[in-house]
């Protein structure tokens, strides 16, 4: 049975920006489908949601105060290790304690009839979800459910054999559990919740609530020892701000010559401009390549010159297409950007799941071999820049798995869940 009613949706979500613009186009997708959506995060995101037409409800916390802290961002250790997962976790128990009750305000303010959920905070919307009886479903970007299949993806997916994976995949899966113990009891006793053992918990709700994986399969196959109901729906496409024109700058600086190589690393290395730009520029004087300087959190920029420029925030979708290769970090959202537009990509993993996405690209042919942060000098850009420009098969590959990306309908799995009575 289907219900033709339009439903009520509150989208739940916290992180970088990347952590924001897949469910923005998620939350336009179903607005065209007919249903009152309203997204909630971080209050530095208002005009992006806004922008784009969609409601917006500020919850605590702002990532840039959280990742700079973070193991790996200044280039000199992983960010990969335990270690680093330690101190990430560490780092974000006090955002996750604070967001609890900004995100139940948010809840009995808007009253949803449905409940979708990023993966940092799934497991506090779940309580709120048994509470005001309302459906619900974790939204996440990463495959991070346990599998025999790749290591786990919070600490860059590196394979330890399929035993192996399986163990440290639930190993680390409890880890990060406990970053919710007391924010999750102290939410369940304001709802006057029973006091449930947080695994048995957490296994009943794995049951009750589905999960949809935004990436494609053509990226990463379903696992073939994942539960039925974990669902690979494909990539969800950040939305436009609906009055967006690309600066004059830009349009006339790719229109005066080949296409140049785009250069940016998101939310990673915050403070670390500088000393990245000087790598950067280095690798672009050995190579001679036309390029673009994307500053993202860590301020990368330097002066314009005929065959450099330096931009602040440009939609991915607009710009990529016209480059001939990608520099990045390799988080989710970025990596799969690249593939849509169909051109190869220069990984620069800096944490968590940003290494598993650049070896899983690499491993496809799309993009050269990844340079973790620590590693990256101008020489080592220079010759990963020279592998994409001067191999044919980086820039095919990239184009076969655009035509394959561009063809999935990643929404219509959750339109039907979402519909469904």
């Amino acid at each position: 049975m289907w219900n033709t009613c339009p439903v009520r949706v509150l989208i739940v979500t916290s992180g970088s920006t990347g952590d924001v613009a897949p469910y923005l186009g998620i939350a336009v997708r179903l607005q065209s489908a007919g249903h009152d959506v309203t997204l909630a995060t971080h209050a530095p995101f208002r005009s992006l949601v806004t922008g784009a037409g969609v409601p917006f409800r500020p919850i605590p916390g702002d990532m840039r105060a959280v990742l700079p802290q973070a193991r790996g961002q200044d280039g000199r250790g992983s960010g990969t290790d335990p270690r680093a997962l330690l101190k990430l976790m560490s780092l974000a128990r006090p955002l996750i304690r604070s967001m609890a009750d900004g995100i139940a305000a948010v809840v009995e303010s808007v009253r949803p009839d449905a409940l979708l959920l990023s993966t940092l905070v799934a497991p506090l919307g779940y309580q709120l979800a048994e509470a005001y009886r309302i459906k619900a479903a974790g939204l996440f970007p990463q495959p991070l459910y346990p599998t025999r299949e790749f290591g786990s993806v919070l600490v860059g997916g590196r394979s330890f054999g399929p035993w192996g994976n399986l163990a440290f995949g639930h190993l680390v899966d409890s880890l990060a559990q406990t970053m919710y113990t007391r924010a999750i009891r102290s939410l369940r006793a304001s709802l006057a919740l029973p006091d449930i053992r947080l695994r048995t918990l957490e296994r009943a709700q794995l049951s009750l609530y589905p999960t949809f994986y935004g990436f494609s399969r053509a990226v990463v196959p379903r696992p073939a020892d994942w539960p039925a109901q974990l669902r690979i729906s494909g990539y969800w496409w950040p939305a436009r701000p609906r009055d967006w024109q690309p600066p004059a700058e830009l349009v006339d600086f790719l229109a005066a010559g080949p296409p140049p190589v785009h250069i940016g690393f998101g939310s990673m290395a915050p403070g670390h401009g500088s000393r990245l730009t000087a790598i950067v520029m280095d690798a672009v004087h050995r190579t001679g390549v036309r390029a673009i300087l994307q500053s993202g959190w860590s301020g990368l920029a330097t002066g314009p010159t005929d065959d450099v420029l330096s931009i602040g925030d440009v939609p991915h979708d607009w710009l990529f297409p016209q480059v001939s290769a990608v520099v990045h970090h390799a988080g989710a959202g970025t990596t799969a950007a690249a593939l849509r537009a169909g051109v190869p990509a220069v990984p620069v993993p800096v944490l968590a799941d940003q290494p598993f996405w650049a070896r899983r690209v690499h491993h496809l042919g799309a993009a050269a071999r990844p340079i973790p942060m620590p590693a990256l000098t101008g020489e080592r850009l220079a010759d990963a820049l020279l592998d994409v420009r001067d191999n044919p098969h980086r820039a095919a590959r990239a184009q076969a798995l655009s035509a394959q990306l561009t063809a999935e309908d990643a929404t219509a799995d959750l339109l039907a869940w979402l519909t469904a009575t």
